[in-house]
C-alpha cells in the first residue's frame, strides 16, 4: 500500500490525516469528531461515529511523535457517549502541541467540553453549540442516588468547560437548566458570535482562520524543545507506567 493509498485508508477509517507543508517540514494532524461519540456500546450500524477507542490510542502515539507540530480539531457532532467524550476531551487538553478546534455544523452536548478542550477555538457563523442535562438509556432506578448520579456527571461536565473556556460555573449551569428556548427538552442553543459572546468559544472563523492560528501558534510554541518533556527515559517509562 503506497503513502497515498495510506492516507485515504486513515481518513475513511478514522476520519484523521497528517497535513504537511510544502517542504514537508511543518506537519499538522487533523482529527475530525462527527456524527454521535460512540461509548462502549456499538451504536447502530447505520450511524455516523466517532470511536474514541480509535481516538485514545492516536493521541497517545501523537504526543510521542517528534514530527507533528499541531493539531486541527474539527467539529460536526450531535454528542454521545459522556465517559468517551470526556477521555478524549481531557485527551486533547493534555497535548504537549498546541490546538485549535474549530465547529462547524454543530457541537452538541458533550461536543460542548470536546470544543473548548483545545487551546484555542474557533465556530463558523451558522455554526451551533447545544447545552442541555445528561440523559441515561436504559433501566433507570428511581431513587434519591440516581439523582445525586446524575448530578455527579453534569458536575464532570460542567467544571471541565468552565476550566477550559470564558464561562463561569454557575452561568454555564443556567444554560443547561434554561426552560425557555427548548419545546421538549432543557437547555440553550448557541449560534455562532453568541457561543463567542458567552465565553464559550474564542473566536467566530472558518478554516482558513483556524489553519493561520495554529500555525501561529506552533511558531510561538518554542517547538521542538517545548516536545521534551521527560527529562529522560526512566521518567517517560514510570509516567506511562502509573497512567497505565
Amino acid at each position: 500500500m503506497n503513502q497515498d493509498e495510506k492516507k485515504d485508508n486513515s481518513i475513511e477509517e478514522y476520519g484523521q490525516m497528517t497535513l504537511e507543508n510544502e517542504n514537508g517540514r511543518r506537519m499538522i494532524h487533523l482529527l475530525s469528531i462527527i456524527g454521535e461519540v460512540e461509548g462502549h456500546e456499538n451504536a447502530p450500524g447505520t450511524s455516523k461515529t466517532t470511536k474514541y477507542d480509535h481516538v485514545l490510542p492516536m493521541l497517545a502515539a501523537l504526543e510521542e511523535d517528534k514530527r507533528v507540530e499541531g493539531m486541527l480539531v474539527l467539529l460536526n457532532t450531535s454528542g454521545g457517549d459522556v465517559d468517551a467524550g470526556l477521555a478524549i476531551a481531557e485527551m486533547i487538553a493534555s497535548l504537549s502541541i498546541p490546538t485549535v478546534s474549530l465547529v462547524l455544523g454543530g457541537s452538541h452536548s458533550i461536543g460542548v467540553p470536546l470544543a473548548v478542550s483545545a487551546d484555542y477555538s474557533f465556530i463558523v457563523p451558522t455554526g451551533t453549540m447545544m447545552i442541555h442535562p445528561v440523559r441515561m438509556s436504559g433501566m433507570i432506578i428511581g431513587a434519591a442516588q440516581t439523582y445525586e448520579y446524575f448530578e455527579m456527571i453534569q458536575d464532570r461536565i460542567l467544571n471541565f468547560v468552565a476550566s477550559h473556556a470564558d464561562i463561569a460555573y454557575d452561568q454555564l449551569k443556567r444554560l443547561m437548566l434554561n426552560t425557555e428556548m427548548l419545546t421538549r427538552d432543557l437547555g440553550t442553543v448557541l449560534v455562532g458570535q453568541e457561543a463567542v459572546n458567552k465565553g464559550l468559544i474564542n473566536e467566530v472563523g472558518g478554516i482558513r482562520q483556524a489553519i493561520c492560528k495554529l500555525h501561529s501558534m506552533m511558531e510561538n510554541s518554542g517547538w521542538p524543545q517545548k516536545k521534551n518533556i521527560c527529562s529522560g527515559q526512566t521518567a517517560c517509562f514510570f509516567s506511562l507506567f502509573f497512567v497505565y
